[in-house]
């Protein structure tokens, strides 16, 4: 058995039908987990990105994942900068001392898609919240060697590689009803975090109009300094929309419409009255709302999140007759890895150098609790687990 120092989350309490969960704490503590095979990896974290998957799990929802894999107990973290310390004998592609990139698609579909997440819900996998752990070969990409990017800069991949598949099939899906019109005359929206604004990059790049919201100082000059129009959202601060509050408050739903006239005012602002061609919204939830009426005709409206609402409803007839459609996409291809990290390397769309937001492995439990209580102003908080 390998003992590690690691960052553990346990099985939660069986809560009543319809009860709420009760969110975990991590707790800091000696693991043991079974030693690596032959064609594993004995790998050692050093620079790791925290994940919404992450407080997912923390807060049980929208499932316990230990209870779901049948495990009394997990350790998370799948997306970081590691280093080969032992590769097991079929272990091919990878030498000792190789620094390299953690692809987190442990079980995948026939077409390379992802079925089951490393150190989230596929079991028998033990993730980088530890100080030693194992990993399956094929699931290590190495950094390419020289290259001019430091580690903090390739440590927030996760959320870059997601937005390359994603604008990917967003933007071939807009192309597939306007196959001849100009990205110039038309608005890529986004609200979200740090995988929306990697998107509206590629977005810009492709010739779009770009604009992402944002609520605090430090994110509307992080939105500025990466080329994207910034729209503060005290400009319409009660856009979220609590349907059960609107039915009881008439206060509220006037207050709410309010902030809604003045978001679709600028909308139509920067769209030429159009509306956004694609939306990324990473939110869903109380956003939702909003988020439909801002379309266009014949708009994309595209999800790889759900960071605040799982279930959504809409008026299926009117997104028919505005031909609006739909993505939802997870993670991204297997097999486009390392043709995301080379897009990466070559055109230096890569997460800027600076603002960088990085816990001690000591302080893990306090990034989680910094992460979920929205403290952290940057997009890409990350945590360093051994020395380089």
């Amino acid at each position: 058995m390998l003992t590690t120092e690691a960052w553990i989350l346990d099985e939660g309490p069986r809560t009543a039908l319809g009860a709420a969960p009760v969110p975990a704490r991590l707790r800091l503590d000696r693991a043991e987990i079974p030693d690596p095979q032959d064609d594993d990896v004995l790998v050692e974290p050093i620079l790791g990105s925290w994940e919404a998957n992450l407080s997912h799990a923390i807060s049980r929802w929208p499932v316990d994942i230990c209870r779901q894999r049948g495990e009394p107990w997990v350790i998370l973290g799948n997306t970081a900068v590691v280093r080969a310390l032992r590769p097991g004998p079929r272990s091919t592609g990878i030498a000792e001392g190789d620094l390299c990139l953690v692809v987190p698609i442990s079980r995948r579909d026939r077409h390379g898609y992802a079925e089951l997440i490393y150190a989230y819900d596929c079991p028998g996998t033990f993730g980088l919240l530890a100080r030693r752990t194992k990993i399956a070969a094929d699931l290590l990409l190495p950094l390419p060697r020289d290259t001019p990017y430091t580690l903090t800069q390739w440590a927030t991949y996760g959320r870059y590689f997601t937005a390359w598949d994603n604008w990917r099939v967003s933007y071939n899906c807009w192309r597939s009803q306007l196959g001849d019109e100009d990205p110039a005359d038309h608005l890529v929206l986004g609200w979200g975090g740090g995988t929306t604004l990697a998107e509206l990059e590629l977005a810009r790049r492709d010739g779009f109009r770009v604009a992402m919201t944002a609520g605090s100082p430090e994110r509307l000059a992080a939105i500025e300094r990466s080329g994207v129009l910034a729209i503060d959202r005290s400009g319409f601060p009660d856009l979220a929309f609590d349907a059960d509050l609107a039915g009881r408050d008439p206060s509220y739903t006037a207050r709410y419409r309010a902030s809604e006239k003045a978001f679709l005012a600028e909308v139509d602002k920067l769209s030429d009255g159009r509306g956004a061609a694609i939306f990324l919204d990473n939110i869903g939830g109380a956003m939702y709302k909003a988020t439909l009426k801002s379309l266009s005709r014949q708009a994309v409206l595209s999800s790889v999140g759900w960071k605040d609402g799982m279930h959504l409803m809409n008026v299926r007839a009117t997104e028919c007759i505005k031909r609006h459609l739909h993505v939802h996409t997870h993670v991204w291809r297997y097999g486009d890895s390392g043709r995301i990290r080379d897009f990466e390397e070559s055109s230096g769309w890569i997460r800027a150098a600076g603002d960088d937001t990085i816990y001690p492995f000591e302080a893990v439990r306090q990034l989680a609790d910094d992460y979920a209580d929205r403290r952290i102003t940057s997009y890409f908080p990350m945590f360093q687990i051994n020395e380089l």
